[in-house]
């Protein structure tokens, strides 16, 4: 389970549950997330969403929810300290497993994403901040290693339609994915093989660096992490 990471907010107090609720709201853009959940049904008892309210976790419960895996990571502001109080109200089991939406990934991240998909139990919920980004990787690699969909038909999960924009840094996300096909064609190799012995997160990096020329609407007005 998660820890309490805030050391200025305490929920108990009404003021500071006030201006949880704000940083949920305002800050953190939740007054978009009040009725579009951005949810959709990756596969098997995995499903994808944008960041829930307290609310949307009460749903999520009666749903039948057991697990919820919080792609942003552990924070102090109001919107994790409010999805943490909500899991334990309802007894789901919060999960932090953080992802990026605008850089490469560990060996180890990857890799472990198959393992958390094996020790959760279900039906569960992944969510970031938008429910585009992180949630399409990691729905990438559910469809993968859990459904064992082959890489080029598990991309599906970074589409437009799941408002993933793969113009802006982004598109790093495909790129990653795209290296490991292209390298594919003329390798035979699984995509387990290929991250644990070919794959160089910095040179995959620094090449979709090398031709990336900005795009305003996820890096400035999105805001994506």
């Amino acid at each position: 389970m998660t820890e309490n990471h805030n050391a200025g907010l305490d929920l108990s107090l009404l003021k500071d549950r006030k201006q949880a609720y704000r940083d949920l709201y305002w800050g953190d853009h939740g007054f978009l997330r009040v009725k579009f959940h951005n949810r959709h049904h990756i596969g098997g008892e995995m499903y994808r969403e944008n960041q829930p309210s307290p609310k949307r976790i009460a749903e999520l419960a009666a749903m039948g929810t057991k697990t919820i895996i919080n792609l942003r990571g552990p924070s102090p502001k109001g919107f994790y300290l409010l999805e943490e109080e909500a899991c334990k109200t309802h007894s789901i089991e919060l999960i932090n497993y953080r992802m990026y939406s605008r850089d490469v990934h560990t060996v180890e991240a990857i890799l472990g994403a198959r393992d958390l998909f094996e020790r959760i139990e279900y039906p569960a919920v992944m969510h970031c901040k938008s429910g585009a980004d992180r949630t399409g990787i990691m729905g990438v690699l559910y469809k993968h290693f859990k459904m064992g969909e082959p890489i080029e038909r598990a991309t599906e999960q970074l589409e437009f339609k799941y408002l993933h924009v793969r113009q802006g840094k982004t598109g790093m996300l495909d790129f990653f994915f795209k290296t490991y096909l292209t390298y594919a064609n003329d390798h035979d190799i699984s995509f387990t093989d290929w991250v644990q012995t070919v794959y160089d997160p910095k040179d995959v990096k620094a090449r979709f660096m090398s031709h990336w020329t900005g795009n305003a609407l996820t890096e400035f007005i999105l805001r994506r992490e």
